[in-house]
């Protein structure tokens, strides 16, 4: 008898990744949009409504928190996987935002897995488990928050969405998941009662309304159960399936991963390239291309270090030129030279296949540019991002001055028109990655995205 062997075949749908490369805001929602026009699925697999994702279309903003940048296309299937979390308020009422803007038809191509975790702050989940956001877990994040800054230097600057109290009791193994909410209402009520009792215990202070929380949810399971389906099922049907072009987009960014980011001064989740498998349930031999979205210089909110922060007249021309608040917390960006060393870093943990950069035109009217290309510190040169924050905090920059080109690049649409100093500039990003750039975004629309090949 002789054991036939069978050679495994190449997965027929991989799916293509879009992440973040900086601490977030380098405009993937615009990424996603582009590349969804001809895509059959676009999945949301971390994160939650901390989140933010400017999209424009037409000349209309369409400014999404849970739902996947995607659901602007019509023609696709939108799926939020179980590494989001999901508040259900947020969720209904961002969808009627942008209803009222011409967002039509979304619950019925919107799916959602059942073993999402609910909370406050997350409204969509990619593939294969949920977290739903309470009333608590936000109150909670805010009282978090409130301790912290008693203690001076140790906010984190968090959105007060409550990501990470939602996180937390998943971790903790006594969350709540989407399949709870719309199985049984009676049992879902007696472990939503232990959880809030749970966070009453640990906060005295807080107020919670139970028993109209529960009237709300019970509201919203019912709104909520046709968009359930059972995450990993969903998602083994598309890849193995017959051929479709299946998207993933990241929330967050590589350096506000918990794992690898600037921690403590991070998210909650893994928003690198390992999240889109724990988050949608994908095998890693089913994950293709993996995009990095870069911003053309650096920006973050809140606090943490930022090596090539400028906090003078060039960090003030970036954040008006850029018009740098955040999506959603409308909070100022800090904003500083592009920093290519944590880039660097970025791509070593996300394997990118391409780069897109993003906002090129905000270095428009500057008569030179510098770029961050190594750190030292007391002298001595870093081999690699540092761990530490207390050592990231105290590094000196070593930047690369390039001539700028003092000219719009806004109406350009192809790579061989722009000054031929901002395709130095590209190149030398490239150059120093060594990972090509695909596209450069010179405005907000769809149409702004040039592609080089």
């Amino acid at each position: 008898f002789k054991r036939s062997l069978r050679i495994p075949k190449e997965p027929r749908n991989k799916v293509t990744v879009v992440l973040g490369a900086q601490w977030g805001d380098e405009g993937k929602g615009k990424v996603v949009d582009l590349l969804a026009l001809d895509a059959d699925l676009v999945c949301r697999c971390q994160g939650g409504n901390n989140a933010g994702h400017t999209v424009v279309v037409d000349s209309v903003e369409y400014d999404f928190h849970l739902l996947p940048s995607g659901v602007l296309n019509k023609k696709a299937v939108s799926f939020i996987g179980n590494g989001v979390v999901i508040h259900l308020p947020g969720l209904f009422e961002e969808a009627e935002k942008n209803l009222q803007k011409g967002l039509q038809g979304w619950e019925k191509r919107l799916k959602i897995s059942d073993r999402a975790h609910i909370g406050r702050t997350l409204l969509f989940i990619f593939y294969h488990y949920l977290l739903l956001v309470f009333n608590f877990h936000q109150a909670v994040d805010g009282i978090q928050e409130q301790q912290r800054q008693l203690q001076a230097g140790k906010n984190l600057g968090t959105t007060k969405k409550g990501i990470g109290p939602a996180y937390s009791s998943k971790a903790a193994r006594n969350g709540l998941r989407v399949c709870d909410l719309v199985s049984d209402f009676t049992v879902f009520e007696e472990k939503f009662r232990v959880l809030a009792g749970h966070f009453l215990t640990m906060y005295p202070n807080l107020s919670v309304d139970i028993d109209n929380e529960l009237q709300q949810l019970k509201v919203y399971a019912e709104r909520l159960r046709p968009l359930v389906t059972d995450g990993v099922y969903f998602m083994h049907k598309a890849l193995t399936g017959p051929s479709k072009k299946i998207l993933v987009e990241g929330a967050n960014a590589a350096l506000l991963d918990i794992d690898f980011g600037t921690y403590p001064f991070v998210t909650s989740s893994n928003c690198t390239a390992g999240g889109v498998c724990t988050g949608l349930g994908v095998p890693p031999s089913y994950v293709g291309r993996v995009y990095g979205v870069v911003k053309a210089y650096t920006t973050r909110v809140g606090v943490g270090a930022f090596p090539t922060e400028q906090d003078n007249e060039v960090g003030n021309l970036l954040q008006s030129r850029g018009r740098e608040f955040g999506v959603t917390t409308g909070r100022r960006r800090r904003c500083g030279w592009l920093d290519l060393i944590l880039v660097r870093y970025a791509h070593m943990v996300n394997g990118f296949t391409a780069i897109a950069l993003t906002k090129l035109d905000i270095l428009d009217t500057l008569p030179e540019i510098k770029v961050g290309v190594s750190y030292t510190v007391d002298d001595e040169p870093l081999p690699s991002f540092p761990a530490n924050m207390d050592v990231l905090m105290r590094v000196s920059v070593k930047y690369e001055t390039l001539p700028g080109w003092r000219c719009s690049t806004e109406d350009v649409r192809c790579f061989e028109e722009l000054p031929s100093q901002a395709q130095s500039y590209i190149r030398f990003i490239e150059d120093f990655l060594q990972v090509p750039v695909k596209w450069v975004g010179v405005g907000k629309s769809r149409e702004s995205m040039i592609k080089l090949f």
